[in-house]
């Protein structure tokens, strides 16, 4: 993390932002400076409500406050914290009223200018194409594709080889793909998930919570379940889920952060199962927020307010 950069700037007479990829509720909960260990169950004081972690990802946490940076000596949090507060604004791809309680945090905690840039979703792509994605243990890759079975769907899996193992295939469950091979796709490369998700055919996108995933989710049609992998994943995670409540998020054991086929299933049928409260609940919310999203000038409107406000750091 390149803490020195908004040095450089200033010693040379130029402003600095410093653009976020991922979301503003991830940097408030993180990186505030009233953050700590023991507030990473629920947040720091005063952090918006709704994002609870589990115990293994308050463990997984710890690397923010413990690891330090070879030569500097600085924590990543600490390296984080000076490249946020030494810059002259903070920029997100996000709106307010997606985030607007934890942009409001992040203004009123880091004092400084928020610029946000709207979603900025893409345009879909004419081709395929390979992204990377989370890499998950073998047990693991075994569980989620049993849980897509066991939901009686259709399905298309688009997932890296575990790890320990060089191809899909030999990764998979014993008498699966027998059982699949006329109601199922097991992947071994990584697709252009927007062509997927503008299918018809397509009615529910289970994500791992990349930021730039929920983006493509949140435009799409299909109906959304999250199974986060990192960190700022599971805080995403919450937001779609416990906040925006778009979406369904795979229970994960408290302590151990493991996940099951009926976990997965139960998800999946949480928000595909006819007549579903809690599936017609986020229906209505998704369809609500897409049409908001998608609305004419919106882009636009984000993308004037981000370029006026960093002229008015100039004045």
């Amino acid at each position: 993390m390149m803490c020195w950069v908004p040095f450089l700037a200033h010693r040379s007479g130029i402003k600095a932002i410093f653009y976020v990829p991922v979301s503003s509720a991830s940097v408030g909960f993180l990186l505030s400076e009233t953050a700590s260990i023991e507030s990473h169950t629920n947040g720091p004081p005063g952090f918006p409500p709704s994002i609870r972690l589990y115990k293994h990802v308050i463990r997984r946490l710890e690397v923010f406050d413990s690891e330090k940076e070879v030569g500097s000596g600085l924590t990543i949090k600490q390296r984080l914290r000076t490249s946020i507060c030494e810059s002259d604004a903070i920029g997100f791809k996000t709106c307010r009223e997606t985030e607007g309680p934890y942009i409001e945090y992040i203004e009123n905690n880091f004092k400084k200018p928020v610029l946000l840039a709207g979603p900025v979703v893409p345009k879909p792509p004419s081709s395929f194409l390979e992204e990377n994605e989370a890499i998950l243990q073998k047990d693991q890759f075994q569980e989620l594709v049993l849980g897509f079975e066991h939901s009686g769907h259709p399905f298309f899996a688009a997932l890296k080889p575990p790890f320990g193992s060089e191809i899909v295939e030999e990764a998979l469950p014993e008498g699966f793909k027998a059982r699949t091979q006329e109601k199922g796709v097991v992947y071994g490369g990584w697709v252009q998930q927007q062509l997927i998700l503008s299918h018809p055919s397509v009615g529910c996108f289970v994500t791992h919570g990349g930021y730039a995933s929920l983006w493509e989710g949140l435009v799409s049609e299909c109906q959304l379940v999250v199974l986060p992998h990192r960190g700022e994943h599971y805080i995403q995670a919450k937001v779609l889920s416990a906040h925006l409540k778009v979406g369904v998020e795979v229970e994960k054991g408290d302590k151990d952060g493991l996940f099951t086929k009926e976990g997965v299933n139960e998800a999946i049928m949480a928000v595909m199962k006819v007549d579903s409260e809690t599936g017609n609940e986020v229906k209505r919310n998704h369809d609500k927020l897409r049409d908001f999203l998608l609305s004419k000038g919106l882009e636009d409107s984000y993308m004037d307010g981000f370029v006026q406000k960093m002229i008015f750091l100039l004045e």
